[in-house]
């Protein structure tokens, strides 16, 4: 390179800066070359997806290489167990979600699961969790939030989010407050769109900020943004790159120090209109200290782009240098943070069974009169699942339902899973019976029969397709897996408050009566 080319010492710093702002994910088991180098020029966190992840054994193993670049690097993952799980996104997740954990209200219990959590992150080399959602659900029909949050009510969301931080940073992994001011009263899944916020600011002082406030006050020490839209703050710049609402609310208002990430910035809520590299500058600038990226475009290329464009926002005076010196400043001080709790606590990795205790404990059944004798079921039934799509937040391959645990207890037990798809192209609903006795070796009506649905009052085509059903066998029992509504249809109404695999187990062993 000639000497005229080459970055000047201040490009090079500026360069090093945007490094520590970043938080990238990245392809594979192991760990890729230019991660390394950048772990050298700067790099100070990196975010695990499911994609990273064998076996907790192998996330060690992966963890400790990355720690053998900078002993007090970042390692994040997106571990809110129930729904959202990377850890055993392969396996189904062993411990149910906030929506189990709210419905059974028991704080110590909330804190035992949430602890035993970090236990297991914290034997696989993670520092930071992005856990727990303290959002409000207070929209039934919320389509990227529903089983996350810990209910409806404020107070419950409070008690149970900071319940949820002591448990887990007990166990030595950082607590991450989301999605920052409540992304509970939306209907947009901020993946696809801009969702918004309608309520006053009286009102999300009121119903949205409690729970991250109790969160402060319980240590958290990271608070998500959400890309979502509040006009009673701001009506022109969504949350993440607000700072209206990161610095005037967040900090000043309600005087949270610590670190400020971005929820994934490459979701259409700030991509469509600013573009990947600027959301990126305008998140920095607004407020945000640390920006996640990497769940939909992972690698270098994608690093390097940010970075590039970082820089550039500096040079061009669109982002003041003293603000990413900030921001730069607030990473590294909690990874020093982070990294002396990972390397002092110790932790015990044996094995719990808090996850089915908690699942076990957030069933609720209602049994129609004169139905009593439905369960326990007697002999093998058929299990229909009907399936939504599901949000980019949960992995639509991570195992869930009854039918898997139910063929375990009582053998000869037959399935079918079904999706909106399915249908179509079975010729809808009129024909769904006879789809049924196509797909399985006999037909469903000569069996139990179990119909289990996930959010079926947000899927019009599930809530018709059930009622089909219903008609057809009103003996049959109906297992919610996500939000219940209110309704209760069906011989047998079981709310699991969750669709992990855990929350299978426990309604299965409900329903055979083992239990």
């Amino acid at each position: 390179m000639e000497p005229s080319s080459r970055p000047s010492s201040r490009h090079q710093q500026l360069t090093r800066l945007a490094g520590t702002v970043l938080q990238p994910g990245f392809v594979g088991t192991t760990v890729p070359d230019w991660v390394r180098r950048r772990i050298a020029d700067g790099l100070t966190s990196v975010v695990l997806f499911g994609r990273n992840i064998v076996d907790p054994e192998q996330v060690a193993r992966l963890t400790a290489e990355l720690r053998a670049e900078n002993r007090d690097l970042i390692i994040a993952i997106d571990e809110e167990a129930g729904d959202v799980t990377r850890l055993e996104a392969w396996t189904g997740a062993s411990r149910p979600g906030n929506l189990a954990l709210g419905a059974v209200d028991d704080v110590d219990l909330t804190e035992s699961v949430a602890r035993d959590i970090g236990r297991e992150l914290h034997a696989a080399g993670i520092s930071l969790n992005y856990a727990p959602s303290a959002d409000v659900n207070s929209n039934p029909l919320n389509p990227v939030i529903g089983a996350r949050s810990f209910g409806a009510r404020t107070d419950v969301v409070s008690r149970h989010t900071a319940a949820w931080v002591r448990g887990l940073q007990s166990a030595g992994v950082a607590a991450c407050a989301k999605h920052f001011p409540g992304h509970g009263d939306t209907s947009v899944d901020s993946h696809h769109g801009l969702p918004q916020v309608s309520a006053s600011a009286e009102e999300i002082a009121a119903t949205a900020l409690p729970p991250f406030v109790a969160a402060m006050e319980a240590g958290v020490r990271v608070v998500m943004t959400a890309h979502l839209l509040a006009p009673a703050y701001d009506p022109e710049l969504p949350a993440t790159l607000s700072p209206r609402i990161l610095v005037d609310l967040l900090r000043g208002e309600l005087g949270f120090d610590g670190l400020v990430v971005t929820d994934g910035i490459e979701m259409s809520a700030v991509t469509a209109r600013y573009g990947i590299d600027g959301a990126t500058v305008r998140a920095v600038t607004g407020g945000a200290d640390a920006v996640c990226v990497g769940g939909e475009h992972a690698g270098e290329a994608t690093f390097d782009q940010l970075t590039d464009a970082l820089v550039q926002a500096v040079l061009d005076g669109a982002l003041p240098e003293a603000r990413i010196c900030e921001a730069a400043a607030r990473v590294a001080e909690f990874a020093a943070w982070s990294g002396s709790r990972t390397r002092a606590v110790t932790t015990d990795s044996a094995a719990s069974d808090i996850g089915l205790v908690a699942a076990r404990r957030a069933l609720r059944v209602q049994t129609e009169q004169g139905r009593e004798s439905v369960l326990p079921l007697v002999g093998a039934p058929h299990v229909v699942e009907l399936s939504p799509t599901m949000n980019l937040a949960v992995d639509g391959q991570t195992p869930w339902g009854v039918a898997a645990p139910l063929s375990d207890l009582l053998p000869g037990t037959t399935s079918v899973r079904l999706t909106e798809a399915d249908l179509a192209e079975s010729g809808g609903l009129p024909d769904l019976v006879d789809l049924l006795e196509r797909k399985v070796l006999d037909p469903a009506a000569e069996r139990s029969l179990v119909v289990v649905v996930r959010d079926a009052a947000r899927h019009g085509w599930m809530s018709a397709a059930m009622t089909r059903l219903l008609g057809s066998r009103p003996d049959a029992v109906v297992v919610e897996m996500g939000v219940p509504n209110g309704a209760a249809p069906g011989a047998v109404h079981l709310v699991t408050h969750g669709a992990t695999r855990v929350s299978g187990v426990a309604a299965a062993e409900f329903l055979a009566g083992r239990r």
